[in-house]
């Protein structure tokens, strides 16, 4: 809020002063014994204006002392004007915050759709998903909240050689039930969530499926895996609070004939070419990148192509924009699917791929290491029902997605300060008990009065307040959901000093009691806001 006045006032000062091309410029919050903001927009404009920036930012300084929530304006250094707002304004932004509970939300306008955690669906959710499942689900209620009708869906991997290899898995470990000294097929998956399945399809079907491995069996096993894995997933998608819109079968893209579609749109292009008894399709014509095969030689499709159709339908369904979160493993893939939605004449802009990295999980001193077939990987929900849901979420959430993480199993479990969800929610509480005080001493919290003497840690307590929009913004930008995190325990901090300072609930002085207290309810509603955005909850007392 104060940012974006400031920007504008900016702006017109120059405009009056002259200068009419302005360059993006910096507001920053200084040392508080500088200002309340600084600017560093002099050094932008000296070389257009051929002038020294110390110049500049005196005679725009000047400018904006008349305005009239500005206290002073004083160039600092080399050019740096350093500004103090009045209390008045300060008084304000408390008011129309109070007034607008969401300010930091948006109306609605762009139409957009978020695909995240798609897997194949061969074993129970990893720690890995998890940082994913997470981060995209957080990233769409930012979005939401930022003026983006959002869709959330998950592919399921459905159609390929890996849902067969499952079916296969689980047949083994039912005939072994019965003695059978029958081998995994290679590459097949050995955890002991097949032997539960094994077990549950023995009670109910007997002997019936015993040695034999023909199509019926490969079908039914198949699908028996698939759906229980199916539900096991969405069991653990509802215990973290994660809804989709819409989980979109691979194999529809199949039925439907979409998958023969784009083959026929690529052709009609002499955009395929047969080679070594496979059909490849010419990425090296839109990007620095090698052609890809699109059909095997024994005539199964690969992923590659159900991929450019399931994009072709995204496209149909009248999305403005698509973002996919992938693990960084498939970076490779983006330039091709660029290069593919070219071909079908769709803007590469149409798909934003948002990459995160690596996730291991730190026990102790130990780390785990994890794979899906070998079966020694930690599940998500043993991840979950050891550290909890709160600190699962907001750990995930708390790591730059560009950074390898390192989740320590052993901070997300403290209840002490050392735990930053754990400080962020204590804040929440405390203000929460605070009120209670209030309520025990019989203190009526009135309307904020007509004008207030701020002290400096109130003042910053309110900026920090009402940075959670650009905060929000930066986030649409870059997609770094720690922002808000680093933001959320920044606001606790910035309270927490606040509150050992001041006293809040005073009965001898009602009305600095009264702005406290307000102030207080402002605080608490940002920071239960922000944990909100996190799919943290907000604890009243702990």
């Amino acid at each position: 809020m104060f940012r974006k006045l400031l920007e504008n006032s900016i702006t017109k000062s120059l405009n009056r002063l002259g200068v009419e091309s302005i360059p993006i410029f910096k507001i920053e919050i200084p040392d508080e014994n500088f200002g309340d903001y600084s600017t560093n927009v002099a050094f932008l404009l000296a070389k257009s204006l051929k002038k020294a920036p110390r110049e500049i930012a005196s005679s725009l300084s000047r400018e904006l002392e008349k305005e009239q929530y500005i206290k002073s304006a004083t160039v600092a250094g080399p050019g740096f004007i350093n500004i103090i707002l009045t209390d008045e304004v300060y008084l304000h932004a408390m008011k129309e915050v109070l007034e607008r509970r969401f300010f930091w939300k948006v109306k609605p306008e762009t139409n957009v759709q978020f695909e995240f955690g798609s897997a194949n669906p061969t074993g129970p959710f990893t720690i890995g998903h998890g940082r994913q499942l997470v981060f995209g689900d957080v990233l769409c209620r930012i979005f939401s909240a930022r003026g983006y009708r959002v869709k959330r869906e998950m592919y399921i991997n459905d159609a390929g050689r890996q849902i067969r290899l499952l079916g296969h898995s689980l047949w083994v470990r039912y005939n072994q039930l019965f003695g059978k000294e029958i081998p995994l097929p290679e590459d097949g998956y050995q955890g002991e969530y097949l032997v539960d399945m094994a077990k549950e399809i023995k009670r109910e079907y007997g002997n019936k499926f015993l040695d034999s491995w023909d199509t019926n069996a490969q079908e039914f096993f198949s699908n028996f895996a698939l759906n229980k894995m199916l539900q096991s997933m969405k069991e653990t998608l509802n215990m973290l609070g994660i809804e989709f819109d819409n989980y979109f079968s691979e194999k529809s893209l199949v039925i439907d004939g979409t998958v023969n579609k784009i083959l026929e749109i690529l052709r009609k292009a002499s955009l395929l070419y047969e080679k070594d008894g496979a059909l490849w399709f010419k990425v090296s014509n839109f990007v620095n990148d090698n052609d890809k095969v699109v059909l095997r030689s024994d005539g199964t499709h690969t992923y590659f192509l159900t991929d450019i159709a399931y994009h072709f339908n995204k496209y149909q369904r009248g999305f403005d924009k698509v973002y996919n979160i992938w693990g960084s493993d498939h970076m490779g893939h983006i330039p091709r699917m660029k290069a593919a939605l070219m071909a079908l004449g769709i803007s590469e802009d149409f798909l934003e791929v948002i990459i995160h990295q690596y996730v291991n999980i730190k026990k102790g001193k130990e780390i785990v290491k994890m794979s899906t077939r070998k079966g020694t990987f930690s599940t998500l929900d043993e991840l979950i029902e050891a550290a909890g849901i709160d600190a699962t979420r907001y750990f995930f959430a708390m790591f730059d997605p560009d950074t390898h993480m390192l989740f320590d199993l052993d901070l997300a479990k403290k209840k002490s300060n050392e735990n930053p969800v754990f400080y962020v929610q204590y804040a929440h509480a405390r203000i929460s008990s605070i009120f209670r005080t209030a309520k025990d001493k019989n203190l009526h919290i009135g309307i904020l009065p007509d004008s207030y003497n701020f002290e400096p840690e109130e003042k910053r307590l309110i900026k920090i307040v009402l940075e959670l929009p650009s905060v929000l913004d930066s986030i649409t930008e870059d997609y770094k959901v720690n922002r808000l995190t680093n933001y959320l325990e920044a606001l606790a901090s910035t309270f927490h000093v606040f509150y050992n300072k001041h006293l809040v609930a005073d009965p001898e002085n009602p009305r600095r009691s009264t702005l406290r207290l307000k102030l207080c309810e402002l605080t608490r509603n940002v920071i239960a806001d922000g944990l909100q955005l996190l799919g943290v909850s907000a604890p009243e007392s702990m």
